[in-house]
């Protein structure tokens, strides 16, 4: 029986990162060894065990064989006598498939360090397409990994464009597509993992609304980068600076969806996109099960972002149902965030990225103003049901008068 440090913990320490998790690799034994010597077994399609101290995972050496389509259409044999480089063999990376015994010597029989100082992201063996996770996986190693300077190998690429053309993608879960996706997404690349799936022909498989946006034109003296697949690009990375949040970085993602749906003869303007995306939102996230959160902050994104980008030029009245249509009363945060969304679309236009965006802080000022009219007071008066809430609404739409006129006398 041997045991051996394996995957990503020994891929991160050879690159001098933190390791989080460890995984272990055991060679030469039963799961009823395994079982006498306290560990408990969680895996259910192959013997994985939690080390009955530390909790860490331990996993028997196994070797895999295709059987049906998906990622989980494999027959596993876990024998004791398969060998530690059969295990490596089936791994889906060159630089996951470095091991390193208890006195530290690594055990890297398919050149995993060599890759590590290429920068490359290698595929192990031609077995790499008979897991159509792997194009997901590559996708946001290569995200991940992106401001170390590694890159997908050609030669991988090429077999994760065969799996996509093979239509095994089809065979993943939602929950694993969308899984990949978020931890993708909350990297510090996450333009990365778009690029790469869109390179593969992976991202009009499971994210068809977005993929139609390359080559669909903006207006020029709106968008020097014209490309609304660019625009949205470039719409996540500033987004990405701006905050770490899933939701944000989604709602960026999709904000455009509307505008893959423009008649070609009205390019390059795109009239009402703003609400024609809303479907598109929706089908995209019914396909994913995204979280609500997700979906809802992308809904608001889609339908309301111009508002914010013509803030200056909004009736009190319109800054009034722009705030209610957000539920900012009961969702400030959610606002907040909405508001974060629409600086990361203004300033993801080419020579726009620096820009000040002073129509968010004047939005929240707006709120803000009219978060001042006492509910409690209206009540007070006697008034009953809908005359409380339209009263409301009129002290608010005052407030928001006054305050854009002593917005506009201080400027001036």
């Amino acid at each position: 029986m041997q045991i051996y440090l394996v995957g990503g913990a020994v891929r991160d320490k050879l690159l001098g990162l933190k390791v989080k998790d460890r995984d272990w690799l055991v060679v030469g034994t039963t799961p009823e060894q395994m079982l006498n010597l306290g560990y408990q077994q969680v895996g259910a399609d192959f013997p994985v065990f939690l080390h009955p101290r530390s909790k860490e995972e331990y996993a028997l050496a196994r070797t895999e064989r295709k059987t049906a389509g998906g990622y989980t259409g494999f027959t596993c044999n876990a024998a004791p006598d398969v060998t530690l480089e059969e295990d490596l063999l089936r791994r889906d990376l060159t630089i996951n498939a470095i091991a390193m015994d208890e006195n530290n010597q690594l055990i890297d029989p398919y050149h995993g360090q060599k890759d590590l100082e290429l920068k490359v992201l290698r595929h192990v063996s031609d077995a790499f397409i008979e897991d159509p996770l792997r194009v997901l996986r590559v996708a946001r190693f290569a995200a991940r990994y992106h401001g170390l300077g590694f890159t997908v190998a050609a030669e991988t690429l090429a077999l994760m464009q065969q799996i996509c053309a093979s239509g095994e993608l089809a065979f993943l879960s939602a929950e694993r597509v969308w899984q990949e996706t978020a931890r993708s997404i909350e990297g510090s690349n996450p333009e990365v993992y778009i690029e790469v799936l869109r390179q593969c022909s992976a991202l009009k498989i499971w994210f068809a609304e977005l993929d139609i946006l390359w080559g669909v034109p903006n207006p020029p003296q709106w968008h020097p980068e014209i490309d609304t697949g660019i625009h949205t690009i470039m719409v996540l990375q500033q987004a990405a600076q701006l905050s770490d949040k899933l939701t944000v970085r989604f709602a960026a993602l999709v904000h455009d969806l509307g505008k893959g749906l423009t008649p070609q003869e009205k390019w390059p303007s795109h009239p009402g996109h703003e609400k024609s995306g809303l479907a598109a939102i929706n089908t995209l996230c019914d396909r994913l099960k995204a979280p609500n959160e997700c979906r809802e902050l992308a809904l608001l994104m889609s339908e309301y972002h111009t508002h914010v980008h013509k803030a200056f030029e909004l009736k009190p009245s319109t800054l009034l149902k722009v705030l209610n249509h957000c539920d900012v009363w009961r969702k400030p945060q959610r606002f907040a965030d909405f508001l974060l969304c629409c600086e990361a679309d203004a300033r993801g236009r080419t020579g726009f990225e620096n820009r000040d965006y002073p129509n968010t802080t004047y939005f929240w000022q707006a709120y803000q103003a009219a978060l001042q009219v006492d509910v409690k007071a209206i009540v007070a008066t006697g008034l009953k049901g809908e005359a409380i809430k339209l009263r409301l609404n009129e002290l608010r739409i005052s407030a928001l008068k006054s305050f854009k006129e002593s917005y506009q006398s201080s400027a001036t």
